[in-house]
């Protein structure tokens, strides 16, 4: 019999917000009606791809744009990243450093296997998007995350950041605006950050992929308040565009002094051997940002709603607190009865689902220091939708 051994490195393998979905099936074939809250997936409402986004993925189709592309991406898309950055962002990056990924997933791995060797250590908000301790550990790094005060609308401690920058350090990341929080970090609080990457000789990982999804403030770009400090922002075309099934993202360099030149030569290698991005979809991507943006502001009106709905309603309800999110559709609150009631947050977030359908991700997923305690759930569904859904919860806490 033939002995496969797996690796340690795949083993241990997490992602919390789709290993829930696990125990959602099972709890599904009971008939209970699931309440999906774990997903940051628009498309799976009542949001839909814009027509001209659908249009230009058809016509590249059948006119024969079906080849492999360039494997740092189609030259006219990279020069629309370029312009759209600067339209939006006022962030100055020539299209030759910009490379297209396959979802911002990918751009987050080609990063992570470029700086970090076994033993490294990178700096990651907490809580943080999962994939980047992900991996930061398949690569055998160690992430090691830096405090957000939920009190403080969950912006980061520079203090603690500082404290944690050590001669293992490679590199500082910046999710910003934050999943799961919602945060908006303060202008103010991402320069002290580049301030302290310049300190340190360290650069920054930017992800921005909820850019444009801000709900009363404006967000100021990482590289926009850099200047010499080198970053690498990492964004693209699920969330604003509402392409997610599409993946599409892409990688940039803003890089005044050279410093980043080895490390994207070196991730433009590991595009190479992935071959490319889906060339059809790349198409799309040129519509996408060259083409009419009215639907963003639409889609950001819609969340707004939802937001305020979510983030009133929550705090209605005893045993929960919720800070408001100014950015991405999520919420993320605290649940004060874990470590009396129930031991972790993974045990309410399955018996709430079990009792009443309601699928949320355990705050420990995102980190098991700053987001133990709470769970995260998007602000996606219709309002009336999220009514049943938080009146659900509203039971299950009064359940004694």
């Amino acid at each position: 019999m033939t002995n496969v051994k797996v690796t340690e490195r795949v083993r241990t393998i997490e992602y919390a917000i789709r290993d829930v979905i696990v125990h959602a099936r099972q709890v599904a074939k009971t008939g209970k009606k699931i309440f999906y809250l774990n997903i940051g997936d628009p498309v799976a409402f009542d949001f839909d791809t814009p027509t001209h986004i659908k249009q230009a993925l058809i016509k590249a189709v059948e006119e024969g744009q079906n080849a492999y592309s360039a494997s740092e991406g189609l030259p006219e898309l990279r020069q629309a990243i370029s312009d759209k950055e600067k339209r939006v962002n006022r962030v100055d990056i020539s299209a030759e450093n910009v490379i297209v990924t396959t979802g911002i997933s990918e751009g987050i791995q080609m990063v992570m296997a470029a700086l970090i060797n076994a033993g490294d250590e990178i700096l990651l908000p907490g809580p943080t998007y999962p994939p980047y301790i992900s991996y930061a550990q398949f690569f055998g790094g160690k992430p090691v995350t830096y405090e957000t005060v939920e009190e403080n609308r969950w912006q980061p401690n520079t203090d603690d950041l500082r404290g944690k920058i050590s001669k293992k350090t490679r590199g500082i990341a910046i999710i910003n605006p934050n999943n799961p929080c919602g945060a908006l970090y303060e202008e103010k609080v991402v320069k002290q950050i580049v301030d302290l990457a310049g300190e340190y000789d360290l650069p920054i990982l930017s992800d921005e992929i909820y850019d444009q999804i801000i709900y009363e403030k404006r967000f100021v770009s990482t590289a926009y308040l850099a200047k010499d400090v080198p970053v690498v922002g990492l964004n693209g075309f699920s969330k604003a565009y509402l392409m997610t099934g599409w993946r599409l993202g892409y990688l940039y360099f803003h890089d005044q002094n050279g410093e980043l030149q080895e490390l994207k030569q070196c991730i433009e290698k590991e595009a190479r051997i992935r071959l490319c991005a889906n060339t059809p979809v790349q198409k799309a991507g040129v519509a996408a940002l060259n083409g009419p943006q009215d639907h963003v502001k639409k889609t950001v009106e819609k969340l707004r709603q939802r937001r305020d709905f979510s983030w009133k309603r929550l705090n209605e309800i005893e045993g929960i607190s919720c800070a408001k999110p100014e950015g991405a559709f999520y919420v993320f609150p605290k649940i004060h009865q874990i470590g009396s009631r129930w031991k972790v947050d993974s045990e309410f977030a399955i018996e709430l689902l079990k009792e009443t359908g309601v699928l949320f991700v355990h705050g420990s997923g995102f980190d098991p220091v700053y987001g133990a305690g709470h769970v995260r759930g998007v602000i996606l569904p219709p309002i009336e939708t999220l009514e049943q859904a938080f009146s659900e919860v509203e039971r299950f806490m009064k359940k004694k």
